[in-house]
């Protein structure tokens, strides 16, 4: 595997660089040697963050771990990957599909059955045409983290969430 380990204020040093490569080299029995890597570590305040991203065969497999520790979020950004690969062989085997940059016995070994999604709840609303900053004001009377909504200026359903920091980000539809 190769990796592309990078640093935002922060020093990646030798020790760090180790602890990626032996941890997330763990997931070297998944992938093709060819496959990339791309670690981003970065600190804020006390927050120690851990972004990893795989580019796999048209999709991406992404983890982003945030704690007090950077060998902590290292340990966790793996297992959480771990845990988004077994979903994502799933995934291809289930729809017969090829395997890209995952190595063939990975693919063909028997694993535990995965908790299937369930959804136990649909709500249905109307929706006004409102702008974005209406929105996050509802969101916020509201109590939610997200708010789905018409949007007033294109006619378009999007959704306003909450981000760290007390901003707010605001998702559109591509067509």
């Amino acid at each position: 595997m190769k990796f592309t380990i990078s640093g935002k204020n922060i020093e990646v040093t030798d020790g760090l660089r180790n602890a990626v490569k032996e941890k997330l080299g763990k997931l070297e029995r998944y992938f093709t040697p060819d496959t990339e890597i791309i670690v981003t570590m970065s600190v804020e305040k006390e927050r120690q963050k851990i972004e990893v991203t795989i580019p796999v065969k048209g999709n991406i497999i992404r983890s982003e771990q945030v704690s007090n520790d950077m060998y902590v979020s290292i340990d966790l950004v793996e297992e959480v990957i771990e845990r988004q690969l077994r979903k994502y062989k799933e995934k291809i085997v289930e729809r017969h599909q090829g395997g890209g940059n995952f190595r063939k016995e990975f693919l063909e070994k028997e694993t535990e059955p995965l908790e299937e999604v369930r959804i136990i709840r649909t709500k249905h609303f109307g929706m006004k045409p409102m702008y974005p900053e209406d929105a996050c004001v509802q969101m916020e009377l509201l109590g939610h983290s997200f708010y789905v909504f018409r949007n007033a200026e294109t006619e378009e359903v999007n959704v306003v969430y909450k981000r760290k920091g007390n901003t707010y980000g605001l998702i559109e539809p591509e067509y």
